[in-house]
């Protein structure tokens, strides 16, 4: 993981109850989406198992050292988030906030 000084991402919130974290990144719209996301999951060392785009949402499940999270990213707010996929999940989402942080 790359020094906070040179972090281009930080928790916004983390929720466990509701299972998800938001995540204060870069500035994206629909066509720069992939390339932060790309840049967290290189930072986080995690990888893309399937990817989904809608009109306005982008949904990503991706492989968190053996955990799947769901990281999406909504363009017209720049909004970028992952979320827990079960209960089982949350300490892996909690764990993620701590790196991020």
């Amino acid at each position: 993981m790359t020094p906070l000084e040179s972090q281009p991402f930080s928790v916004r919130q983390l929720d466990l109850n509701a299972r998800y974290l938001s995540i204060i990144s870069p500035d994206f719209d629909f066509d720069s989406f992939d390339l932060v996301a790309l840049q967290l999951l290189k930072i986080l060392d995690a990888t893309v198992i399937e990817k989904e785009c809608s009109a306005d949402l982008h949904i990503w499940l991706v492989d968190f050292e053996g955990c799947r999270l769901l990281l999406k990213g909504e363009h017209y707010s720049s909004a970028l988030w992952l979320e827990a996929m079960s209960e089982d999940d949350l300490d892996t989402l909690a764990f993620v906030a701590g790196l991020l942080n």
